[in-house]
């Protein structure tokens, strides 16, 4: 099983990486947001969940573990595959769907095609019991709120995320927002 690789992007789509490490091109999924954030020919290093059925396998790959065990606690979920589950990381940061779950907001999950509203709300109770497992690193909303501020306003959902990591997690968004601002000029 691969779980993590580290290697150079030797091409991008819409939905994958073509990572060439020790001279092997791996095909790996990525969110939107991963494959936006990442240039060809540059090093990138994401932890992966390798899935392998009966005709292929198929590598799902995150910069952040945090990223794959939500994606793990998803694929867990009768009836939500490996494609559904990105699909839904698609709607939102982490951190954003993970707020949602635990306020009992679908919006997040109603946007991908095929999960309705009755859907998303089985989809929200049995996340719910799961997400202690999750070790969130920011879950509070002023945290989520800075990020998606620093996202409207232009910077890449990886760039935001690092950035608001660095500072005081009690701080409150405006000013999150405020010293993000500064670090990133």
């Amino acid at each position: 099983m691969i779980s993590h690789i580290s290697g150079t992007i030797i091409h991008k789509d819409l939905d994958h990486l073509i990572i060439s490490a020790n001279g092997i091109g791996y095909k790996v999924f990525t969110s939107n947001n991963t494959g936006a954030d990442s240039i060809i020919d540059e090093h990138i290093s994401l932890w992966t969940h390798d899935v392998v059925r009966e005709q292929n396998r198929d590598l799902y790959g995150f910069i952040s573990k945090n990223d794959l065990n939500f994606f793990e606690l998803l694929i867990n979920i009768s009836g939500i595959g490996p494609k559904g589950a990105l699909g839904i990381l698609n709607t939102a940061p982490v951190e954003v769907i993970v707020e949602g779950v635990r306020r009992g907001d679908t919006t997040h999950l109603v946007k991908v095609a095929g999960i309705g509203k009755k859907s998303s709300e089985k989809i929200i109770l049995e996340l719910r019991d799961k997400l202690g497992k999750l070790e969130t690193e920011e879950t509070s909303m002023n945290i989520v709120d800075a990020i998606d501020s620093l996202v409207a306003l232009g910077y890449s959902e990886k760039e935001a995320r690092e950035n608001v990591k660095k500072l005081d997690k009690e701080l409150p968004a405006e000013e999150l927002i405020k010293q993000s601002l500064k670090n990133l000029h």
